[in-house]
């Protein structure tokens, strides 16, 4: 097929599987949501934003539907040249891996079947995949001992042969309930139709290529909404797993609201309680706590498991997770991205993306805030220079991060947004408590008690209090719908998903003009600017381009 030559494309694609996109071109909006279905984000200068491609960017984009053939025609739709020989190849190589290998239940037992007799020889001479073959069927044929289920698909995507599991499911204990039409707070209450897609996506009519994956969609959006539509359409026993006590309690709230559930079906297990119920919601600190706390996986008869900002998942409950493959398994979340690098085992063990939606599509439907970004750049005060110029490397960091002239600027965005709901959101603990003492506002911290969190909360969101400090344990899940500002004072280093939580924090849906605003303070000519720009890599990806200002 003919590419389009000459001046007309806005992406130029490079043999070293790159792909630069040109911001101020007319196609940019439709190429950059076309590249997101395959590709990610490098980096994102002003005008000239690099996409790469990559064994689990394909893979992904494989397991949602979309072909080699379609990722090579996205490309040539948008380049200025024909993408190069060689990158064409690794597409259809990488992308055609994907489900070359099956996992799959035959006459009682659990096997693995090639595509073709050179992929199962190869495979039974890769040891790491070798050790949980249990011997050969015929050519392409291998029985596994389904303990393994887990574990053989980690050793089969580090061979680059990720597996598409078939392999179906135990028989869960039934749980009979509905979605309410009308909430018991007397709200009206219907799906969103990207909500119904995503559930009918990942539910795929119950069949066994359904039932594990990845929903990917922006803070604000309603993910708590798909993950209770997959269980209303399961009707089965189902454990919620997500990142705090704030989380979990805002997730029984929800369920009593909109489903036919009631309190006594669901039960909290906490640092406060210990209630197993046919919906039991629990956090990752909990669980990974100790093998008495793991015990609730094997309590009851789940049918589904909700991991609840999934790219949060921290290895003790990977490890568990890679036992729990009979299981259907449903992520959420508003990014894949890890920092740690374990995005191949939340493909693997959770299953792969189902679905996505950028964040300005949803943005341009109203179904989130329109925010604007802005990264305000403040000068080191006068008094740090020398500490910071004999510093170390993480020392700087600290020293831009808490940098005095911060305040200044903080002060002046709460002037600029007075009358409107500001969250203040940092890092370090001592800097956090020196605003709140300056701006006579409250302080959320890890040290917070949990009921003490909730009140704080709920008297920010009924208008007792303009401004609350929140540390790091604002990141995940907060429900604060009226929160329209957030200024970053300090962040993690250079953590993407981070920046993007902390955006999600003001982007609910709001009455009039629907609009939030979001600031992060960096240290002008300081270690911070570096690590800023790679926090706002996945924002910039998604199309929100930061306004510099000095």
């Amino acid at each position: 097929m003919s590419s389009k030559t000459g001046q007309s494309g806005c992406i130029i694609v490079q043999s070293d599987l790159t792909v630069l996109l040109e911001t101020d071109h007319p196609l940019y909006e439709e190429a950059r949501d076309a590249l997101s279905g395959f590709a990610e984000m490098v980096k994102s200068p002003e005008y000239i934003h690099t996409y790469k491609l990559t064994r689990l960017s394909l893979w992904n984009a494989a397991s949602a539907g979309l072909n080699p053939e379609q990722v090579i025609e996205g490309l040539r739709r948008f380049s200025k040249h024909d993408p190069p020989q060689i990158v064409v190849s690794r597409i259809l190589d990488w992308g055609k891996r994907y489900g070359r290998v099956k996992l799959l239940i035959e006459d009682g037992r659990f096997i693995l079947r090639c595509d073709d007799k050179y992929i199962a020889a190869e495979l039974e001479n890769t040891k790491a995949v070798a050790k949980y073959l249990m011997g050969r069927l015929d050519a392409v044929t291998f029985e596994v001992d389904i303990s393994y289920r887990g574990h053989i698909k980690q050793a089969l995507i580090l061979a680059e042969y990720p597996a598409e599991d078939l392999a179906g499911y135990r028989e869960a204990a039934p749980l009979a309930f509905d979605l309410r039409d009308i909430t018991l707070s007397g709200q009206t209450f219907t799906l969103r139709p990207y909500q119904s897609e995503a559930a009918d996506l990942f539910h795929a009519n119950g069949e066994t290529r359904g039932g594990h994956g990845v929903i990917v969609l922006p803070c604000g959006a309603g993910k708590t909404i798909v993950g209770m539509s997959v269980m209303a359409k399961l009707r089965t026993e189902t454990l919620i797993l997500t990142t705090a006590i704030t989380a979990l309690r805002q997730w029984v709230a929800e369920l009593v609201d909109k489903t036919s559930l009631t309190s006594d079906q669901i039960g909290e297990y906490s640092g406060d309680k210990k209630e197993v119920k046919p919906v039991t919601i629990s956090t990752y600190q909990i669980l990974g706590a100790s093998e008495r706390h793991r015990e609730l996986i094997n309590s009851r008869e789940w049918g589904l498991i909700i991991y609840d900002e999934v790219h949060t998942l921290p290895a003790p409950v990977f490890r568990m997770t890679a036992e729990l493959q009979s299981k259907r398994r449903l992520g959420l979340t508003a990014t894949l991205i890890r920092e740690d690098g374990l995005q191949s085992d939340v493909f693997t063990l959770i299953g792969p993306k189902r679905y996505e939606v950028p964040w300005k599509v949803l943005e341009k439907s109203g179904y989130i805030a329109k925010a604007e970004c802005f990264e305000v750049r403040v000068p080191l005060a006068e008094g740090a220079r020398m500490d910071y110029a004999v510093a170390d490397k993480r020392q700087k960091f600290r020293i831009a991060a808490e940098n005095m002239n911060k305040l200044q600027s903080l002060q002046r965005l709460l002037e600029e947004h007075s009358g409107r709901h500001i969250l203040v959101i940092g890092l370090y603990i001592s800097q956090l408590t020196l605003i709140a003492e300056m701006l006579n506002a409250p302080i959320i911290t890890g040290k917070t008690k949990s009921d003490k969190r909730d009140e704080l909360y709920q008297r920010f969101r009924d208008g007792e209090f303009p401004v609350i400090i929140v540390s790091k344990v604002a990141n995940y899940a907060i429900d604060l719908p009226d929160a329209n500002v957030a200024i970053e004072i300090s962040g993690t280093f250079g953590s993407r998903q981070e920046e993007a939580q902390r955006l999600g924090r003001i982007l609910r849906p709001k009455p009039g003009e629907n609009r939030a605003w979001f600031y992060t303070l960096v240290t002008s000519d300081t270690v911070e600017e570096r690590f800023a720009a790679h926090r706002q890599l996945f924002l910039a990806e998604q199309g929100y381009p930061y306004s510099v200002v000095n």
